[in-house]
């Protein structure tokens, strides 16, 4: 409903990086203005000298959790020093997961996939959601270099908009081989160390780390800051490379200020992404000369930390607050001659000068970017709220598995034969155009193929402004064969094209560049329920991307199979569960169309008891249930099956509902985004009339969490 936003306050933060552990390391650090950025010592290579990276030399604590865990894990204990409570969600931004761990486990030869339960992105979340006791909405972010900075601005819109009180949020990388080699692959290195905006720089130096904010609602005694908003944009131009004049950049800067309700004038300080390397630091520069038309404070830390990727904008954040606590500005590292072609002056020294409000940026992969924009304590300003939770239209839909695209998919569901399996790759790509897609794998051909039919079944000519995608697994074929080329060429011959296709947004950047989507651009890596938090982050954005009467997305989920590395990694199945794939997606809007289907995400928790009544509660009690609904689609992934089958039972009985359930996974196989395609089963039923129009369809998930999306005629 409409009405003043919550102000949202920093209440703790923990920091872990090559600077040092903690605020006060971390600051006396920046003080120093010395680059810590050293040769790789974190895993041995077969290279000779190893490159210079930012690493950290000791983790605190003793843990058999991957690197990444563990990182993300000692800054929430910092943030959360203090305080006993538990968070209501915890929002993690991650590119690497549990990578380093597996590519050991692979060098290895190890079969047993017991051993890889920590692979997939959604564990980094799950575990520090653990650590703090959160049971609620444990969340992943995977947008490249600028997911942390996304982390937080989605605990932004879920504070300002009620849905929440206390939210930890940030951003956890470690280093592995895949980034290291990676970089490296894209000729991205300097091999000197990194030296943002200066005229010799030659590339970024990869690092590692972790920051998380504790954001709530509820002042604290000791507030650190605020977050006043946030601003996320797409260049839609390249996978790998920005837009040469910085327009997404400006875009997201822009939008930003106008979420924070300030003018440039107000900004005292700009940390710049600034990696280093000379066609992001000139797209930058010109991105803030056409937002700041004023000379102020810029500099970026890389040259001191390198880059920490998804981290980057989450340590970012944290340095943002010591400067507004300590009106404290850090220098530009590694910048002894500006590049007079950036034209911009960055500080050179630390210095210490007032700051009031800091604009944060972060960009990464996929043309995704990324702005922030915090304030001392006192800064106040009067902001509108959107309308959370509502339903959100259904343009357009398409879904694809193992028989076909939509028309043979739900022929077969309809003719209640399977549809599972592995479609060819040549029907999955029967649509796109060949000479865009040639050099594309399978994850990103599944997403294309979907994004494409939405669009056509829509029937309208604009593509949607935004993308939310969802994925369990991402790039499974370009991250396997960029790890096995690596091992077989002893090292020597990675391939640049397999590591940019291997990040888990790299499809979602694809479509964008397809369609020219220059709105917001997320992907979220939630295991089986990918797809609901896609959902979750398109309610969240859309309206902060354009007005009400445009905002719209393509929102979409898609996984793919892969003979090695899927039965290691997903749980559900099995050596003898034959392979499936394949998606679905819709061309949602937010503007309500009366006579058209709509889709809510109603409940989304851990399961932490078979107990329904926060389910129930969530639908609107047993009787509008058994008014309302006519139908359920029930998800439960094999991996589940016992706990997840006592939940459906409890919940029937205890809602008294006494309707068709059709278990959607014996049809659709065992794959993470099997619910994308579920949500499709069920427009089709409400289309066809094969469920009555005048009820409504739930598609339920019981597993490791317990999910509610519910269709319905508006």
């Amino acid at each position: 409903m409409n009405g003043n936003r919550k102000a949202v306050y920093i209440a703790g933060i923990g920091i872990i990086s090559p600077l040092g552990c903690g605020l006060d390391a971390t600051e006396l650090a920046l003080r120093k203005n010395n680059s810590v950025i050293a040769p790789l010592n974190v895993f041995t290579t077969k290279q000779s000298p190893a490159l210079p990276v930012g690493q950290i030399r000791e983790i605190p604590g003793i843990s058999s959790l991957p690197r990444t865990h563990q990182l993300g894990i000692v800054a929430a204990k910092q943030a959360m020093e203090g305080y006993a409570l538990a968070p209501d969600a915890v929002i993690i931004g991650t590119t690497t997961g549990g990578i380093l761990t597996t590519e050991g486990l692979l060098a290895s030869g190890e079969k047993n996939s017991e051993k890889y339960s920590r692979h997939g992105l959604t564990t980094v979340a799950e575990e520090i959601a653990q650590q703090v006791g959160c049971s609620g909405q444990a969340l992943t972010v995977s947008t490249a270099c600028s997911s942390g900075t996304v982390a937080i601005s989605m605990a932004l819109k879920m504070l300002q908009s009620g849905q929440a009180e206390w939210v930890l949020a940030g951003g956890t990388d470690s280093l592995c081989r895949l980034t290291y080699f990676g970089f490296h692959s894209l000729q991205l290195v300097d091999p000197e160390g990194s030296k943002p905006f200066d005229v010799n720089r030659k590339g970024m130096s990869v690092a590692e780390g972790a920051a998380l904010l504790l954001l709530t609602t509820e002042k604290p005694q000791h507030p650190l800051g605020r977050i006043l908003g946030s601003g996320l944009s797409c260049d839609a131009h390249h996978p790998a490379a920005p837009h040469p004049e910085g327009k997404g950049a400006a875009s997201a800067m822009l939008k930003a200020l106008n979420n924070s309700r300030l003018e440039p004038a107000d900004i005292d300080y700009i940390n710049l992404h600034g990696t280093g390397t000379p066609d992001n630091d000139l797209a930058e520069s010109k991105a803030v000369r056409s937002v700041f038309h004023n000379s102020l404070p810029v500099s970026s830390i890389k040259g001191a930390t390198g880059h920490g990727l998804a981290a980057s904008g989450a340590i970012e954040s944290a340095i943002a607050a010591i400067c507004l606590q300590k009106d404290f500005l850090p220098a530009n590292t590694g910048c002894r001659e500006p590049d007079p072609d950036c034209k911009v002056s960055p500080v050179l020294q630390p210095e210490n000068q007032p700051v009031a409000a800091v604009l944060s940026n972060s960009f990464g992969f996929g043309g995704n970017n990324a702005c922030l924009v915090i304030s001392k304590t006192d800064c106040s300003h009067v902001h509108v709220s959107g309308n959370r939770n509502a339903p959100l239209t259904i343009l357009g839909k398409a879904c694809m598995t193992g028989v076909g695209h939509t028309k043979e998919s739900m022929a077969a569901f309809l003719g209640k034969e399977t549809m599972a399996g592995i479609l060819d790759l040549k029907t999955v790509s029967d649509k796109l155009p060949a000479r865009k897609v040639r050099r594309l794998k399978r994850f990103s051909r599944i997403a294309l193929a979907l994004a494409a039919a939405a669009h056509e079944d829509s029937g309208r000519e604009q593509a949607p402004h935004s993308v939310f995608m969802g994925s369990g697994w991402g790039a499974l074929s370009e991250t396997y064969d960029f790890l096995d080329k690596l091992q077989k060429s002893n090292e020597q011959f990675p391939s640049p094209i397999d590591f940019v296709g291997s990040v888990h947004n790299s499809a979602a950047g694809q479509i964008a560049i397809m369609h020219k989507a220059t709105g917001a651009n997320i992907t979220s890596s939630g295991g089986d329920y990918s797809f609901e938090q896609a959902l979750l982050a398109a309610d969240s954005f859309l309206e902060m991307d354009a007005d009400k009467e445009s905002a719209s997305a393509f929102v979409l989920a898609a996984d793919e199979g892969h003979p090695q590395f899927s039965p290691l990694f997903d749980p559900s199945i099995e050596p003898a569960t034959p392979l499936a794939d394949g998606g679905g997606g819709f061309y949602l809007c937010k503007k309500a169309m009366p006579g058209k289907l709509s889709v809510r995400l109603c409940h989304y928790e851990e399961q932490t008891d078979t107990s329904p009544e926060s389910l129930i509660a969530a639908l609107g009690g047993k009787d509008t249930l058994q008014l309302n609904c006519g139908t359920i689609l029930a998800g439960i992934p094999a991996a589940w099956s016992s706990v997840g089958e006592e939940y459906l039972k409890n919940f029937t009985k205890a809602s008294g509902l006494d309707i068709p359930i059709i278990h959607y996974r014996k049809f659709t196989g065992e794959f993470a985004s099997a619910s994308a395609v579920a949500a499709v089963m069920a427009v089709y039923l409400l289309e066809t009339g094969e469920v009555n129009p005048d009820k409504k369809i739930l598609v339920l998930g019981f597993g490791k969490n317990v999910t509610a999306m519910e269709f319905a005629c508006q």
